[in-house]
């Protein structure tokens, strides 16, 4: 998973019971799924599950608390209404509701199927403290889109999570749908509903559909076909539009990859908001084995969302190494309502966003001085979280408080971690290993379906490499100790300095100038105190703390926040701007001009003192 904090920094963007064994035939699919995209009530869809036949009284139903790559508690239960469970007579049997995501009917050997409504997460974002991940969410809009993450459409029974599962979708014929699912054959087919095969649950889960206007492209990067699908709700842009930079990108991957290929079709879902309330505002990417979800807004200009489009996709598509390759037993025995996490989120996230901005600079798509930009910002934004905590000990409690709020720091400080290694084994080995070749040394031994045991991964890659590798996983991962990244700059033969850079108005990359305070029922956006302000709010006067109640007149909510950040990408510097604060009793006027908004940061470069030594090192760091 990937986010993308263009808007969502406010929060806005951003298994049960006695086992169950059913009798069918071996040419009957055990789980029947139906889902009504046509007849759409309340901006709700219809799903019926039969199950087969069950031989015990008692039959538990789950939706999922929890998916892999979300690493978050969701419940997508919560977004179940009007859940029922019939007889073969069709009659109505009795159903508990013991929490959120389960569901238990009594008479289980009469169970003929169940039904219930799935309402989407777009629609509630905006309303909920801690909403769904979008690209981990689900949208519905009657004969315009639909957004099937099937984690929330379709549940499991207990027990029955290593069954096939047949999905019987009937769709708007104006809407094509795009999933690496593979479909039955139109001739086996129900006329008018596209039939989806999956082997076992996490397949169905691992799946997700897109339905749309049919704008989508296909192109080959050698043995592999990506096809990329968009929804654009007022038609801005097409796959066709897309399709160049996302090929040029991928092909670079590939080279980048060399012979790890996990996958023969690869599908890109993008979904573009209109950032009104009921649309999506979480803006990032989801991974899946061979597809992956994005949400961004629809509002940016083409560069900067062809831009985001290389960072977020080449960071999911990376994801084909680990964790959906190498990965381990918490992973691939994944329990979706009771999940067990892995310590190794300094590999699933951090190794894979390492690679999204290693690739570029490898095969050409930046150069040297965009890299280190890269480089330091990650430095930058990774001071926005806890430096203190032990990596390790962070991902395998992330689901809960202290950890779940430094999550976000696997993009940054994970990342580091990996550029870190990556220079220690270069020096070690005299350039020529480096964390890509550790990679694949892992996926020689590990795949799909042979996980790693959780505790002594990081011995394997100890045994691989060299002892002092040893020391920097017990100093900087497991253990606490923060990494002084000028060392390792210093390796490769750079240096660190002060020099303004220019930032958005609002947000420095991904870490934002300003916060949302939801204590006591109120909602006050202010600027954050404890960081450094780029020019666009010293300039006006503002300072850490002040309150925002309104920019040129319109009162500043959660809510009225989002348009006026996504009105500030096409902002100019002779833009005029009005800004009224709260600073304690005292309610002050800013205004002025919002200029190119910049912040004095520390940027790499070489040093003029490297030896060769250190620029044969540095070749073989980014260009091997």
């Amino acid at each position: 998973m990937k986010k993308v904090l263009l808007i969502g920094f406010l929060g806005m963007l951003l298994y049960g019971c006695g086992a169950t064994k059913a009798t069918a035939t071996a040419d009957k699919t055990l789980v029947d799924v139906t889902i009504d995209l046509v007849n759409v009530k309340d901006d709700k869809v219809l799903v019926t599950v039969n199950p087969g036949a069950f031989t015990t009284d008692q039959v538990s139903f789950y939706i999922p608390k929890t998916v892999p790559g979300t690493y978050s508690t969701d419940n997508y239960g919560k977004y179940i209404e009007g859940f029922k469970a019939y007889d073969y007579k069709g009659n109505v049997l009795d159903v508990s509701h013991p929490d959120e995501n389960s569901w238990v009917i009594g008479a289980g050997k009469n169970l003929d199927r169940i039904q219930y409504y799935v309402n989407d997460t777009y629609d509630t974002e905006g309303e909920q403290e801690e909403a769904v991940f979008s690209p981990a969410g689900t949208n519905i809009l009657k004969d315009e889109t639909f957004m099937l993450n099937l984690h929330g459409f379709v549940g499991y029974f207990n027990d029955f999570k290593e069954v096939p599962y047949a999905l019987h979708i009937t769709a708007p014929e104006t809407l094509d749908a795009t999933t690496s699912l593979p479909k039955r054959s139109e001739s086996a087919a129900t006329p008018g509903v596209d039939t989806f095969i999956a082997n076992r649950y996490f397949e169905v889960i691992d799946n997700p559909i897109l339905y749309a206007n049919g704008s989508k492209e296909s192109f080959k990067i050698n043995d592999i076909t990506v096809t990329l699908s968009v929804y654009s709700p007022n038609n801005v842009y097409s796959a066709s539009s897309l399709k160049a930079r996302m090929e040029k990108m991928m092909g670079a991957q590939k080279a980048f990859l060399g012979e790890i290929n996990s996958t023969k079709n690869y599908n890109i879902l993008l979904h573009l908001s209109t950032l009104e309330p009921t649309d999506a505002s979480g803006f990032g990417a989801l991974e899946h084995h061979t597809s992956t979800v994005v949400v961004l807004p629809e509002q940016i200009g083409k560069e900067r969302l062809e831009q985001a489009m290389v960072d977020v996709v080449s960071h999911e598509f990376f994801h084909i190494v680990t964790p959906l390759n190498v990965h381990s037993e918490e992973i691939q025995f994944f329990d979706f309502n009771d999940p067990k996490m892995s310590a190794h989120l300094w590999m699933y996230e951090g190794t894979t966003e390492y690679f999204a901005n290693l690739f570029q600079i490898q095969q050409g798509l930046i150069d040297e001085t965009e890299f280190y930009k890269r480089i330091i910002d990650k430095v930058n934004n990774a001071k926005a979280y806890d430096d203190d905590q032990s990596f390790t000990e962070m991902s395998a409690n992330v689901l809960v408080e202290p950890y779940k709020s430094n999550y976000n720091n696997v993009y940054e400080k994970g990342a580091l971690i990996n550029m870190a290694l990556d220079i220690t084994l270069r020096e070690l080995s005299s350039g020529e290993k480096g964390v890509l070749w550790l990679m694949k040394e892992l996926s020689k031994k590990y795949d799909e379906s042979t996980p790693f045991q959780d505790a002594k991964l990081i011995d394997e890659i100890v045994a691989m490499t060299y002892p002092e590798v040893r020391t920097f996983f017990d100093t900087h991962v497991i253990g606490d100790t923060p990494i002084d990244y000028n060392k390792y700059f210093g390796k490769m033969g750079l240096t660190a300095k002060v020099e303004p850079i220019q930032t958005g108005y609002f947000l420095n990359g991904e870490v934002p100038f300003i916060d949302v305070d939801q204590s006591d029922g109120n909602e006050a956006i202010f600027i954050r105190n404890g960081i450094s302000l780029n020019s666009f709010f010293t300039n006006l006067g503002a300072q850490g703390g002040d309150v925002i109640k309104s920019i040129n007149g319109t009162a500043i909510t959660l809510e009225s926040i989002r348009p006026i950040i996504g009105q500030s990408f096409g902002w100019t510097p002779e833009t005029e701007i009005t800004m009224i604060v709260q600073r304690g009793d005292e309610e002050i006027t800013l205004e002025g001009k919002v200029g190119i908004p910049s912040l004095d940061v520390e940027v790499i470069v070489p040093d003029e003192q490297s030896s060769d030594t250190h620029k044969i090192l540095r070749k073989a760091w980014l260009k091997s």
